[in-house]
């Protein structure tokens, strides 16, 4: 997957945040929607799409998408 396909599952999480408003370099805790259960979905998003386990602490130490995709992609 790239990035761009990763970025469109990403705003998925989200209802009211579009999918061209983020690029790889959003830091995805500064947007308006991003909460717990935000994290909780991007959690899920992992397992069911790339049958990653993302810990918490991996969503902590990123600060962009791209952060997390690449931990993502680290792990497959």
């Amino acid at each position: 997957m790239e990035i761009d396909e990763f970025i469109g599952k990403f705003a998925e999480i989200f209802d009211d945040t579009d999918a061209s408003a983020l690029t790889a370099e959003t830091k995805f805790r500064e947007l308006d929607e991003w909460s717990s259960l935000s994290a909780l979905g991007l959690l899920a998003l992992a397992d069911e799409e790339f049958d990653v386990e993302l810990k918490a602490e991996d969503v902590r130490q990123a600060e962009t998408i791209a952060d997390i995709f690449s931990i993502i992609q680290s792990k497959l």
